[in-house]
């Protein structure tokens, strides 16, 4: 494995430092909950593989983990290093999801809600799972982009396979919605457990998260919103 990740680095350094490179060149950000898929050339994603696996087994030698012996942990440090990249934070390297629309062709101005979407992260402080639902409320016009069904969940997983913190996930979902729907007003609430709570910390078990973040429509007119919580029962 020591072997690997060094060449796949080769004559111009570690993979992870060439990808870095193109990113401050850019002038864009690479913060935890960032995409960074545009930065990733075809087969690099897998000499990263190899780079985080090789650190992860430093990281296991620095707690005094006896690898070598212990059968548990000989491939821990490739696993863990496959899942970081492809599956925990999968939506940091890959590209978003394919998103169908389409038209509204009957006008639909109706309200729109879609949910419980299961969603499962990681908090950016303490790498601790974040595990629980969200809520989409749409208020389409016209002129909104309507997307199927399924789409919704699949761009909620993306934004949260990445570190996280709730409050930003959230909104980056909602500006993804924005910018794609172009709904009259959008409404997301989240209902969490973080672990970095419940397995470390005070470790209190019972308490969970919730937020809400609004636009449009749903800013302005308090009925809706209302209506809105009424309906996902998660009154305030």
């Amino acid at each position: 494995m020591a072997d690997n990740a060094k060449g796949s680095g080769d004559a111009h350094g570690a993979v992870s430092e060439r990808i870095r490179e193109r990113i401050k060149r850019s002038r864009r950000r690479f913060h935890a909950n960032d995409n960074i898929a545009d930065f990733i050339e075809p087969g690099e994603l897998d000499q990263l593989t190899d780079e985080v696996a090789l650190k992860m087994q430093g990281v296991l030698e620095s707690l005094v983990i006896d690898t070598s012996s212990d059968h548990n942990t000989q491939d821990t440090a490739r696993r863990v290093a496959k899942m970081y990249l492809n599956e925990v934070f999968r939506g940091r390297y890959a590209a978003p999801p394919p998103l169908t629309e389409f038209p509204n062709v009957e006008g639909l101005n109706e309200l729109m809600i879609v949910g419980p979407v299961t969603v499962r992260s990681a908090c950016s402080h303490h790498f601790c799972p974040i595990m629980g639902q969200l809520w989409i409320g749409i208020m389409p016009n016209q002129h909104s982009n309507l997307i199927g069904l399924s789409k919704y969940a699949r761009l909620a997983d993306w934004i949260m396979s990445r570190p996280q913190i709730q409050e930003e996930a959230i909104t980056q979902l909602a500006d993804i919605l924005m910018d794609r729907v172009k709904p009259d007003g959008l409404a997301v609430v989240m209902s969490a457990d973080h672990f970095c709570m419940h397995w470390r910390g005070v470790k209190d078990t019972g308490s969970k998260m919730k937020n809400s973040v609004m636009r449009g429509s749903f800013l302005k007119d308090a009925a809706l919103r209302r209506e809105f919580l009424s309906l996902i029962s998660l009154e305030s």
